[in-house]
């Protein structure tokens, strides 16, 4: 699988999350899902409800209705928020400016990026970075070179970091499977999703790229963000009273939010308007992959 010349259906995205399953962290989920109206339906069985942000808090940059007031509803409730986003395209005061921008009223230490939990696990060396042209890299520690398309540059570097695919094209994916070939070193992928949803379609994400190189060199290849357990242990440390059981993950996609929560032991809960599942019923994919929600909302 090659990057693609058309954009993803869901159903292409789907089908590639159940080819790499075999790196996912393994979980049996509970065989039902509960349909409900609306996250205040079950407010009073969770004590922190964990966001996903595209699809499920906004598509792309625009906010989807309705949902910073259900955010201050659940507040009110004396239900706890936090937003878990894999988003590593920006550094941790870009992440906050943007949820700020989109009008959700959160607090900084509210917000967790798989970003961060990826910063946490970075060594010393020559790190080769895939970055957005825009962001300034200035969070992360060591020295840094950013790749584009000099091919002499993923040679001088000790190990590579993937943190944004948004500028990132083809032949700079042929440039670093080449250099991995040459001598294998490294890979962390800050994000780990294949796809987000954006207005228009799908952008293609981090995870997909990464995964393209796992096939081969699946040794040195280290997803970070949902389904891997460092950002939840991020999150479980923010919230150090909360059972785990009351703890629960609202996302729009299986393998992503639903697998990941329900393997740390949290409720989970499935939003189907916006996101990867948009337009289709996604009770016949949670059956092919064995990944059901404890509750299904069409919005939170």
């Amino acid at each position: 699988m090659t990057k693609p010349d058309v954009p993803l259906t869901t159903q292409q995205i789907f089908d590639r999350y159940e080819e790499v399953r075999t790196r996912l962290p393994q979980v049996t989920t509970q065989p039902d899902t509960t349909n409900i109206q609306s996250l205040l339906d079950i407010a009073d069985q969770v004590d922190a409800f964990v966001f996903d942000a595209f699809g499920v808090l906004n598509v792309g940059e625009t906010l989807i209705p309705g949902a910073d007031v259900r955010l201050d509803q659940l507040r009110a409730r004396g239900c706890a928020i936090r937003i878990l986003t894999n988003a590593a395209s920006y550094d941790r005061s870009g992440a906050i400016a943007k949820f700020k921008r989109l009008g959700l009223r959160v607090e900084d230490d509210e917000i967790i990026t798989s970003r961060q939990a990826t910063l946490e696990a970075m060594g010393p060396g020559h790190w080769g970075v895939i970055a957005a042209d825009v962001d300034q890299l200035r969070d992360l520690p060591g020295t840094v070179s950013r790749l584009t398309g000099d091919a002499a540059d993923y040679d001088k570097v000790d190990q590579f970091l993937f943190l944004s695919a948004a500028d990132w094209t083809a032949s700079q994916q042929d440039l670093l499977d080449a250099a991995m070939r040459r001598n294998p070193r490294p890979l962390l992928i800050a994000n780990a999703d294949l796809a987000a949803p954006r207005g228009d379609g799908f952008s293609i994400e981090p995870g997909y790229f990464g995964h393209l190189i796992a096939d081969t060199f699946p040794e040195h290849v280290r997803f970070f963000g949902k389904p891997y357990p460092e950002v939840y242990d991020l999150i479980e440390a923010s919230l150090p009273t909360a059972r785990k059981n009351r703890i629960a993950m609202c996302g729009d996609t299986l393998h992503t939010d639903i697998l990941g929560a329900a393997a740390r032991g949290w409720r989970t809960v499935l939003v189907t308007q916006d996101g990867l599942f948009a337009g289709y019923e996604t009770q016949p994919f949670a059956r092919r992959a064995g990944l059901c929600a404890d509750w299904s909302v069409c919005r939170i």
